[in-house]
């Protein structure tokens, strides 16, 4: 089943939300559409992965990531 998992992640600069953009890129197969807010420090992730795998993609880049919810 697609969900859309929110995450709020450390993220100071365009090279933060890239390193995101690339880790989750990797899994294009799996993930459908990838939204990220910079200026909210928001990651939404629509995705047939379960959140704790998305969650321990993001946590690859080596910033502060917290699940939110999903819908």
């Amino acid at each position: 089943m697609v969900q859309v998992h929110e995450f709020k992640v450390a993220m100071t600069c365009e090279g933060c939300s890239g390193a995101v953009e690339r880790v989750l890129g990797k899994h294009k197969d799996k993930i459908e559409n990838v939204d990220i807010s910079l200026a909210d420090q928001k990651v939404k992730v629509k995705t047939i992965l379960p959140a704790t795998e998305v969650l321990e993609l993001i946590k690859k880049t080596g910033k502060d990531v917290q699940y939110v919810a999903s819908t």
